[in-house]
């Protein structure tokens, strides 16, 4: 009889009790009990998380964080939204950090060389080819605002500042004309109603025609 009896699968005492208290909590337990016998796990404190950072968990992968509290802080990943203590259950940034010690060059030049970084990753650098599409009587020109009281400063802003920002609203407003007319979801009425706002809004920048050189570069 002793051997036709089924040999029974043995469970790990802590998968039985994983699936007593739930995953989140059992991981928190094992890496306090995983301290308190000297093995320490690389953690990622609680005040260096901010909301919108990318995070990796070893089980349940990358996400992001939705909320930070006193002691836990929410991380939305794609299995839904998890509440955990960074500090307890290995999190890790998912991004790549980098920290900024005894530095040897001035203040101003970092600044500088950071804020031109960004600027032309926004895409916001002063392009050349656009300046070429200004008139020529405009080149090196200043617009001038000029307040009615005699004793307030004048504000004075250069015009290939200006027109820059003129042609960046005209593309992309074209951008978006074009992702209309290009809308699976959108009825042909609805496109005809949003193109409507479209062509109102060139109407209105029609004033700064006179700034291009070529006409097929206006409003």
């Amino acid at each position: 009889m002793s051997a036709n009896r089924q040999k029974l699968p043995v469970r790990h005492p802590c998968v039985k009790l994983e699936s007593k208290i739930g995953k989140n909590c059992f991981g928190q337990i094992l890496a306090f009990s995983l301290r308190l016998v000297g093995i320490t796990i690389p953690s990622m404190r609680l005040e260096l998380m901010h909301i919108g950072m990318l995070v990796k968990h070893p089980e349940y992968g990358v996400g992001m964080v939705k909320g930070v509290s006193e002691f836990m802080a929410d991380v939305r990943f794609d299995g839904g939204l998890k509440t955990l203590s960074p500090e307890q259950c290995n999190l890790e940034p998912a991004e790549t950090q980098t920290t900024i010690t005894s530095l040897t060059i001035p203040l101003t030049t970092l600044i500088a060389e950071t804020v031109g970084a960004m600027v032309e990753k926004l895409g916001l650098k002063q392009d050349d080819s656009i300046i070429q599409q200004m008139g020529l009587r405009w080149h090196n020109g200043m617009m001038v605002l000029r307040p009615t009281d005699a004793s307030l400063q004048n504000k004075e802003v250069p015009l290939e500042v200006f027109f820059h920002k003129i042609v960046m609203l005209r593309n992309n407003l074209r951008v978006l004309e074009q992702k209309i007319n290009a809308h699976e979801k959108l009825s042909d009425a609805e496109k005809v109603e949003m193109q409507q706002y479209i062509t109102r809004c060139y109407g209105s920048l029609t004033t700064f025609n006179l700034l291009f050189k070529e006409k097929e570069d206006q409003f």
